[in-house]
């Protein structure tokens, strides 16, 4: 009979422990677990937290983060991307790409909380498998930047962070970029003032994008096909390289060929850092573009085609 009682209390025992540790791990994550981003009170970088799921599904899942974005903890020690004075009116979900149309109050927010709060958002929604870009609108209308340029699609290596985990302070850049003339035949400087990029980011990959996305001023043309992605950008001794993807070799303007690769040409020996450019599709450089230009050249700045059009 001892011996029996022994082995019922040390039963119960091991049952109280069980129930202990159980309770004592109320704050532990179950489920899948989900980075959650918020932004830190200095509004210098954003970190993360973790969350735990159990459901599987898509909508559900989106209801819940969003939720969490919008949550901030009781000691207020951070800031909740979806907590400020705008708000989110409506998302929708079609083929990985999941739109968020916000209010005008969005528009009001300062330049570099307005980046965290994006990346935030964008770092903690892109988790979801069906889920592989985000865009921003207001009122139904594209995000635009500082200077007036569509924010576009974004996914989470959109925001280059560093080993911690951290986004970077945010500086800013002047620019001399060139793009096409009205005729196509041509390039038209145009100067971009304080161009706020993440610190993080090479100013000769900033330069490509610049490029890509388009001209601000008027009198300047697109030079470059906008669906071009750009895969990659070095410097070396001197030499920038520059790794599109095949897009690049679409292009829907009336724009030569010479005007498209010295645009991307001029605009980045701008740069102390560069004196000539080889550009290459998907890492590839015998290749021709457009059946006229060699991209196994190493290209030198031609001022040749600059207009005297002003286009500032």
């Amino acid at each position: 009979m001892k011996n029996r009682n022994r082995i019922i209390i040390g039963f119960l025992l091991v049952l109280a422990a069980v129930v202990l540790v159980a309770c004592g791990s109320g704050n532990a994550v179950s489920g899948t677990v989900y980075q959650v981003y918020y932004v830190n009170k200095e509004e210098t970088k954003i970190f993360s937290t973790e969350y735990g799921s159990e459901t599987q599904d898509t909508e559900t899942l989106l209801e819940e983060l969003i939720g969490q974005l919008g949550t901030t903890g009781e000691r207020m020690e951070y800031i909740a991307p979806l907590a400020g004075d705008f708000a989110l009116l409506d998302y929708t979900l079609d083929n990985g790409q999941l739109t968020m149309n916000f209010d005008e109050q969005y528009r009001k927010m300062d330049v570099i909380r307005e980046i965290l709060v994006r990346a935030a958002i964008v770092r903690t929604l892109t988790q979801i498998p069906d889920i592989q870009y985000v865009a921003f609108t207001i009122q139904g209308e594209m995000l635009t930047d500082s200077m007036g340029v569509a924010v576009g699609t974004m996914a989470a290596d959109t925001f280059i962070d560093n080993a911690g985990n951290e986004i970077n302070a945010y500086e800013k850049v002047n620019l001399r970029l060139y793009f096409a003339n009205e005729a196509g035949d041509g390039l038209v400087e145009e100067n971009r003032r304080n161009v706020v990029y993440n610190s993080n980011i090479p100013l000769e990959k900033l330069v490509v994008e610049q490029l890509v996305a388009g001209p601000l001023a008027q009198g300047a043309y697109p030079s470059i096909n906008p669906l071009t992605k750009i895969v990659s950008v070095n410097v070396k001794d001197g030499v920038c390289y520059v790794n599109f993807n095949e897009e690049f070799l679409n292009q829907p303007y009336n724009v030569s060929s010479d005007v498209t690769i010295y645009s991307i040409t001029n605009s980045l020996v701008e740069l102390p850092n560069v004196n000539k450019v080889q550009i290459s599709i998907n890492g590839e450089t015998n290749i021709s573009y457009r059946e006229n230009v060699s991209l196994s050249n190493v290209f030198e700045r031609n001022l040749d085609l600059l207009t005297t059009q002003e286009s500032d």
